[in-house]
């Protein structure tokens, strides 16, 4: 067993208090700076962008004002020489926006009737092949969208005709190994989980995993698909070993219960994805490490191939704030640095230590 002094640490390096409710923060890549997106008291929409400080504070280094609330946000679909954010509102609005100058966005659509629950990108900072965005509404329709046409999806996934329309939840990118391969996973409120493969327009998996599905996220957006991180109300995560699929059972997973509070998120550690956040909403957080199975894979009654999953680790936990913790990014430059919201109008920048001896 390791020394004490060899557990990774999750501490908290800066507390700053915001005027606004944060729905989402992220690092800026390649700087050491961090923005909040969210609502103010009087429902408008606030861009923060902030700058670690001396002596442990976080400097407001620029502030944008809109008319509806930020509700999700992602770097994710912009070139590393752009950093352009990335938001879906409370109006149904994603638009695209140039930090430096955010008077008007860059890209900017009418995206879904009501919210824009959740958003994700790539082929920018992470991935193979156009730049693209993927929201998901609470019309229950995830839609795809290329920055470079006009205003309009490329695709639009929506419900089956004549089913019940499902708040879509979470919405997540990976498969994008090439410029050709990209899947869209969503997630939606009933516990709905599906993969599309965007290449042939064509839903290749669903299943339901019981609760309501708060986030999704790949380990690696950028490489065949290995793992599937789903986050779900009542405490509930689980990792899909996403390499085999068995017609009869699907994917394998494990699912790994810390708490009994909701799971609002999920962040894999850029630097190894093996390693993952998750965070509460009892407002602590959860370091932990999927522990593959001495074989991936093995063969049934009949000699299909079958996947085995692993198990989650926890390597070490923190109880931060007395609200939840809602949004949560690494940062892909410094190894264990982290930028987390939470419902008490903070935005806090965290170090977890000893990750080197995970």
């Amino acid at each position: 067993m390791a020394a004490a002094s060899d557990t990774p640490q999750i501490l908290t390096h800066i507390a700053h208090s915001v005027t606004y409710t944060v729905f989402d923060t992220k690092w800026v890549p390649r700087s050491a700076r961090a923005v909040g997106v969210g609502q103010t008291a009087r429902g408008r929409g606030i861009i923060q962008v902030y700058s670690l400080g001396k002596k442990g504070t976080l400097q407001v280094e620029a502030e944008t004002g809109k008319a509806a609330g930020f509700k999700c946000a992602t770097f994710a679909a912009s070139a590393l020489e752009d950093r352009f954010l990335a938001t879906g509102d409370f109006s149904g609005r994603l638009a695209v926006w140039d930090l430096d100058h955010p008077e008007l966005p860059v890209y900017a659509a009418s995206a879904h009737d009501g919210i824009v629950n959740a958003i994700d990108g790539i082929g920018g900072v992470l991935g193979a092949g156009a730049p693209e965005i993927v929201t998901g509404g609470r019309d229950g329709v995830a839609k795809v969208w290329d920055t470079r046409q006009k205003n309009e999806p490329v695709l639009a996934l929506k419900p089956a005709a004549g089913s019940d329309t499902r708040d879509c939840w979470a919405v997540a990118f990976g498969n994008a190994y090439s410029d050709e391969e990209r899947t869209v996973v969503t997630g939606y409120d009933n516990g709905d989980v599906k993969m599309f493969d965007l290449r042939m327009s064509k839903l290749v998996w669903e299943t339901n995993v019981a609760n309501g599905v708060c986030h999704l996220a790949f380990d690696r957006p950028d490489i065949e698909m290995n793992k599937l991180y789903v986050s779900t109300l009542e405490s509930k995560l689980r990792v899909y070993d996403m390499r085999t699929f068995s017609e009869d059972l699907g994917y394998a997973h494990v699912t790994h219960a810390d708490s009994d509070c909701t799971v609002w998120r999920s962040a894999p550690l850029p630097q190894d994805r093996d390693v993952f956040m998750a965070a509460y909403g009892n407002g602590s957080l959860s370091l932990c490490k999927y522990k593959y199975p001495d074989k991936r894979s093995e063969t049934d009654a009949q000699g299909k191939p079958v996947g085995v999953a692993g198990s989650v680790i926890p390597l070490a936990s923190a109880s931060i704030s007395t609200q939840p913790i809602h949004c949560f990014d690494w940062s892909a430059d410094k190894r264990g640095l982290c930028v987390f919201g939470s419902f008490d109008q903070c935005i806090r920048v965290g170090i977890v230590t000893r990750l080197e001896v995970v």
